[in-house]
């Protein structure tokens, strides 16, 4: 087969403060940076993200790949119009050529633009609008896609992640090529439902690496397994405030009645499960006084999730709140330099660090007071003694289970310390998900007593493995843990805020 690829991936969160125009896809940050053509190819295929595990899969297949464009941004804010026209058009006008049997699209499926709720139940549509009824079109979908009509209309078949942390990109895209390759010698279409669940899901409780999570995914790849329905469970983003935001579960197979069961099957269990999606949740100070009383029963460090600033659901990662409760509890004082916050993200004062060079003791003012979903300011910048310790360019090579062969490009970065208490600045936004992210600037994690990390849940498939306890805590800013709080406008009547 001939199979025209292309990508785009964008998390938005319409409370952050931040929008995703196009020089945010173009430099990808966290992401690989733009591509297209040939070039895409050979960006994304040594990836772990799903085009990569279709690229090596369609090749063992022998298939040729017709590259389009591959587009990524940092999660934040509504898409741009412009940004999302771009990419758009040019997957569009690439496709207008022709000259291929099928499709596949590496999508995140919660995507906002300015101008279009259901992103990319938009681009579908112009696809389908360009290529015609009857071509086959399968996507790949993060696990935290709010998944609606238009995608499920427009697109053959969809498979998501199945874990969080995702461990599995990869995975889904060569499960994608496997799809394709089984509708494709059915030789019609498949069949298709889905059921929307009643209630949205917190973040921090879709971590598939505890329960009841785990267990719902483990018992849905069983049943995928041996009923013939490829079946799916996106838990949503609960911070885009649009009508079709929040769980669904959906399938697609040969026998529509097969696939009717299979599907409300999964979506029965969850909903059984409803009062276990919840967990506990600290403030800033009780998180911290309770790390520092595990930490002195350990040698391994106690881990704080400082979740409403994580980068990879919509928020900048400078808020202040854990730098001032550690230093309120003179954590630093207590473990000298073994107490470690990361990454806070201020690009004025690592290009300050830069220019008084390793070694300086400077008066700084870190972080920045931002607008919350709520209306109300963050904790105020810290104003300090600061010692510079170490400096990058920013350009980290990633190790672990979900960054394996990606490069984080995050500029002008410094390694400060105050009051003992250590803090890796940057200038590009990245989640805390490796372990790489602090070494980079000298923090050897698994030494620390206490680390801080701007994530919600991606950080503990590298972190788990060397830490001793894992807290969440709420400080103020732009990502609500409890999504009851957002002040949404567009939900649909019905819909509980909460499990």
């Amino acid at each position: 087969m001939r199979i025209f690829v292309a990508g785009f991936q964008h998390e938005t969160n319409t409370f952050a403060p931040t929008r995703a125009d196009w020089p945010a896809f173009e430099s990808g940050s966290a992401f690989p940076a733009y591509s297209h053509g040939p070039a895409m190819l050979e960006a994304l295929g040594p990836t772990s993200l799903p085009m990569g595990g279709f690229i090596r899969e369609a090749r063992r297949r022998g298939w040729t790949l017709l590259p389009s464009a591959w587009a990524g941004a940092s999660p934040s804010a509504h898409v741009t119009r412009e940004a999302f026209e771009r990419i758009a058009a040019q997957v569009c006008a690439d496709a207008a050529r022709g000259g291929f049997d099928a499709v596949y699209l590496d999508l995140h499926g919660a995507a906002v633009a300015e101008h279009a709720d259901d992103a990319e139940g938009e681009l579908l549509e112009r696809l389908r609008a360009v290529i015609g009824p009857t071509m086959p079109v399968v996507a790949s979908l993060d696990l935290h896609a709010n998944v609606t009509r238009r995608m499920l209309q427009h697109a053959n078949a969809m498979s998501a992640y199945r874990t969080y942390p995702h461990v599995d990109g990869a995975e889904t895209g060569a499960r994608c090529a496997a799809l394709l390759a089984e509708l494709w010698a059915h030789g019609k279409p498949w069949h298709t439902h889905q059921v929307r669940l009643p209630f949205l899901l917190p973040l921090n409780a879709q971590c598939t690496m505890m329960q009841p999570a785990g267990g719902v995914y483990e018992r849905m790849a069983a049943l995928d397994e041996r009923s013939r329905v490829r079946l799916s469970f996106a838990m949503g983003f609960p911070a885009a405030d649009f009508d079709e935001c929040g769980p669904v579960v959906f399938g697609h197979g040969p026998d529509a009645e097969a696939v009717h069961r299979a599907v409300q099957r999964v979506a029965d269990e969850v909903i059984e499960l409803r009062p276990e999606w919840a967990m506990e949740l600290l403030s800033p100070a009780d998180a911290v006084q309770r790390a520092l009383a595990l930490a002195a029963g350990t040698d391994k460090p106690v881990v704080i999730a400082d979740t409403q600033d994580n980068p990879g659901a919509g928020a900048d990662s400078n808020t202040t709140g854990l730098l001032h409760a550690l230093r309120a509890a003179r954590a630093g004082q207590r473990y000298p330099g073994q107490v470690a916050l990361g990454l806070m993200y201020d690009p004025a004062a690592a290009r300050i660090a830069h220019e008084a060079g390793v070694g300086a003791e400077l008066e700084l003012t870190l972080g920045t007071a931002v607008r919350c979903y709520d209306g109300q300011l963050s904790d105020p910048p810290v104003r300090g003694r600061f010692k510079v310790l170490t400096l990058s360019d920013g350009v980290v090579p990633m190790h672990g289970p979900m960054t394996a062969g990606g490069t984080a490009h995050l500029g002008l970065s410094a390694g400060l310390e105050i009051e003992g208490i250590r803090i890796n600045v940057v200038s590009g936004q990245c989640q805390m998900l490796d372990l790489d992210l602090f070494r980079f600037l000298g923090v050897h994690p698994e030494r620390m007593k206490l680390l801080v990390n701007k994530s919600s849940v991606h950080f503990r498939a590298a972190f788990t493995p060397i830490a001793s306890h894992i807290l969440v805590a709420v400080a103020p800013g732009p990502m609500a843990a409890n999504p009851a709080t957002l002040p949404w406008s567009k939900l649909p009547a019905g819909l509980a805020l909460r499990p």
